[in-house]
């Protein structure tokens, strides 16, 4: 998998960034459950901008990066 790289104003569109569809409508990206992510990769991610911030938030949760995140909400 890619290397995970982000400018600040990249992780902060990740930390607002709201699912726009299906079953977690409205949810911040940060609160999918990872079992969720891991679905999409499997699938395949949307394509586009969500489809990078869905790939990088499963690359946080996996690492054990979630919790950096939280604190900078």
């Amino acid at each position: 998998m890619a290397e995970l790289q982000l400018d600040p104003e990249a992780l902060q569109d990740l930390i607002d960034a709201r699912m726009p569809f299906g079953k977690y409508q409205g949810v911040a990206l940060l609160d999918l459950p990872e079992p969720y992510l891991v679905w999409f990769s499997r699938q395949g991610f949307p394509p586009g901008k969500l489809g990078r911030q869905l790939a990088a938030m499963l690359e946080i949760k996996t690492n054990g990066l979630e919790r950096m995140l939280r604190s900078l909400r």
